[in-house]
């Protein structure tokens, strides 16, 4: 078992009283004040989060574009310098290997991947490697801030020379915030306006630090994994291990948007194709508990007596004060309005599927 990692904030979550976890091999804060409260604060005014954990990959070589877009269901031609998108790797079979981000630059792409599948995905980034590319794990180098909320931008103009009201999402800049060098980029994973910054670990703590100075007439809070989590949550946004994963497709998560059929060959097209064409036998849903009760992953999805799916992420939301959830059912259940019953330890609690988001 190796040897479980700190952030370069390690000490900073310490001394505002994180509660600390391991965490996809690293000691992450969990909550801070508490979940719903800085739920709350993200929602209602901004919040900074330490995502370190994650991983990223630098792809370059004359043919790191045809590269990734054989390796990602997301058209990479597309890309332009200063662009991000979200993507998904596949196997062979339409299973995912993970979702990511990837970055173009003018002379290189960076991927950004989650934390519990770096290993997995460099390797699996490298069995599929072709000639004129090169591929390095730099996860080890960066550190990533996440400020998001309403007043994000608000506490973040007054440490950059950028206007940071112009940027849309996916856009991203090398440029200065808080006198250091970084990458700002107009993305998160909450469904709020924010930001992600990369930038060196050794400047991790003092950038942190300058946020937390501009953010104060904000009421700027730190804001743990658990947080994070039932965010993302009232806005559908996938989790691997939980909503997808090697035994779930795009398609059938959701994830159709992204994955561009019309595209030239990637790992798992010829499989999606014809999962397409034959028509999908699972949707993944979202629904809004009727009864009182919190959904949980594994919990079994009932229309009438029958078995129809099951949940795979579910919370009580902070926002809506009642039990939301995602699950797998089967597609001709999948319709918003459609009355199901969630078997939560031997009792059957109502629920309903209802459109995302829910916030």
């Amino acid at each position: 078992m190796s040897e479980v990692k700190k952030t370069s904030l390690f000490d900073v979550h310490q001394k505002a009283g994180a509660k600390i976890i391991p965490f996809a091999g690293y000691l992450m804060p969990v909550q801070y004040s508490g979940i719903v409260d800085e739920h709350k604060k993200v929602r209602q005014n901004v919040g900074i989060f330490d995502v370190s954990h994650m991983g990223e990959f630098r792809v370059t070589g004359r043919n790191a574009e045809a590269f990734l877009d054989r390796l990602t269901v997301n058209d990479v031609k597309k890309l332009v310098p200063g662009k991000a998108h979200y993507t998904i790797m596949c196997y062979p079979d339409g299973g995912i290997v993970d979702d990511l981000l990837i970055y173009k630059f003018e002379d290189h792409f960076m991927m950004v991947v989650n934390a519990s599948n770096i290993e997995k995905d460099y390797n699996w980034a490298k069995e599929n490697i072709i000639d004129g590319v090169k591929i390095q794990n730099e996860s080890d180098d960066w550190a990533l801030i996440a400020v998001q909320g309403p007043n994000a931008i608000q506490t973040l103009q007054k440490l950059t020379k950028y206007n940071l009201n112009d940027m849309k999402q996916f856009d991203f800049i090398e440029g200065d915030l808080a006198g250091k060098k970084m990458i700002i980029s107009a993305t998160g994973y909450t469904g709020e306006k924010g930001f992600e910054l990369y930038l060196k670990q050794e400047n991790a703590t003092h950038v942190w630090q300058e946020i937390m100075k501009a953010g104060e007439e904000f009421e700027i809070s730190p804001i743990g994994l658990g947080a994070r989590d039932t965010l993302r949550m009232e806005k559908k946004y996938s989790l691997y291990g939980n909503d997808i994963d090697k035994t779930t497709n795009p398609l059938e998560a959701g994830l159709g948007w992204i994955t561009k059929l019309d595209k030239g060959d990637f790992i798992g097209k010829d499989i999606l194709v014809k999962i397409k064409e034959e028509g999908l036998k699972r949707r993944l849903i979202t629904f809004k508990m009727i009864d009182k009760g919190i959904p949980r992953h594994n919990y079994k999805i009932f229309k009438d007596e029958e078995e129809i799916g099951y949940v795979t992420s579910g919370t009580h939301s902070p926002i809506l004060d009642y039990g939301i959830g995602i699950g797998y059912v089967a597609s001709k259940y999948r319709k918003s309005g459609t009355d199901i019953v969630i078997e939560s330890r031997r009792k059957k609690l109502k629920a309903q599927i209802v459109k995302p988001p829910f916030v």
